[in-house]
């Protein structure tokens, strides 16, 4: 009975077929198990005819569960304290786990003991640490509420004043991110770039069928490919080609190509993805010090030799001074 009560109260109008799927029970039991629930003061009701089904009268709602809507939302954070307090939400998460662990019986309330005390997720990428953006609550409040914000953003080139739809928040490598339409063209923002923000009480219409997962997905993929937009041809050691898949981005790793074949010394050809220009490819090479040699293309190894040039001749100098 309390699968049918969710299932009504997420779905609307649901038929008796339809029900008795989802409980993996006859439609006669689903019957039974209505009119239980209507002698029990559940407001159930049947629509007739083909468009027909069970329904609960409008505006009601049951708390199955005894939580309140900013600790239901906690739930989805319960596994990241530092999200849940950036947002707001840490008091809420720590009081749905109680209710929640409350709730379980004796026997499952050991391994939940378990769960808490051996694992634990730390969200942002090794020698990093999560932001702490000022406007972040601000803005997620912004986004639950499905109203504009105006912000001031700090752009790699100039300050911009926009007025944006905020349509979700996505934290990656312990930076939060919004993704908002503004001038009718949905964007990434960094929120520890927004300087200032102001939220507004005008909603805005969402746009239809957006996905948050499938743009963000798209969206960085997008942008490492505009990031890494040339190739360059390198000879590493046996060292260098574990340096390589050690420190090289996700994106870098996937898409590099190693030659299986080793020269006299043991050394491989690889085919790396570089950035934009020949000063950003030689600082990602130049991390691998002495074992990576570039061959290819004819700018990036004269950089590289300007580069270890210009430092040899620095250190030289410092050791006679």
């Amino acid at each position: 009975m309390l699968s049918i009560l969710i299932t009504l109260q997420a779905k609307g109008r649901v038929t008796a077929t339809e029900l008795a799927e989802a409980c993996e029970v006859s439609v006669r039991t689903i019957y039974r198990d209505i009119d239980a629930l209507s002698s029990s003061g559940v407001p159930v009701y049947a629509d007739r005819g083909p468009e027909g089904g069970f329904r609960l009268l409008d505006g009601y709602r049951v708390r199955l569960n005894g939580l309140s809507p900013s600790e239901a939302g906690a739930l989805f954070l319960s596994g990241l304290p530092g999200p849940a307090a950036a947002l707001g939400l840490d008091a809420a998460m720590i009081a749905a786990q109680n209710k929640l662990m409350t709730a379980l019986p004796a026997d499952l309330r050991g391994d939940a003991d378990r769960m808490q005390e051996r694992f634990h997720l730390d969200a942002p990428g090794w020698f990093g640490e999560a932001e702490q953006p000022t406007n972040l609550r601000a803005i997620a409040s912004a986004v639950l509420r499905g109203t504009l914000v105006d912000m001031r953003y700090q752009s790699w080139r100039s300050q911009k004043e926009r007025r944006v739809a905020p349509l979700g928040l996505v934290l990656k490598g312990g930076s939060w991110y919004l993704a908002g339409q503004a001038d009718g063209t949905v964007r990434t923002y960094r929120i520890a770039r927004v300087l200032h923000c102001t939220p507004l009480d005008t909603g805005f219409d969402r746009p239809k069928n957006f996905d948050l997962a499938a743009y963000w997905q798209e969206a960085t993929l997008r942008m490492e490919t505009e990031m890494h937009p040339n190739m360059a041809v390198v000879r590493v050691s046996p060292l260098g080609v574990t340096l390589l898949n050690a420190l090289s981005q996700s994106y870098v790793k996937a898409r590099m190509q190693l030659d299986d074949k080793t020269d006299t010394d043991g050394w491989r050809i690889a085919r790396v993805p570089t950035g934009k220009t020949s000063w950003h490819a030689a600082s990602e090479f130049l991390r691998f010090g002495p074992e990576i040699e570039v061959l290819e293309p004819v700018d990036l190894r004269e950089t590289m030799a300007e580069f270890t040039q210009a430092m040899s001749a620095r250190y030289h100098s410092a050791q006679k001074a």
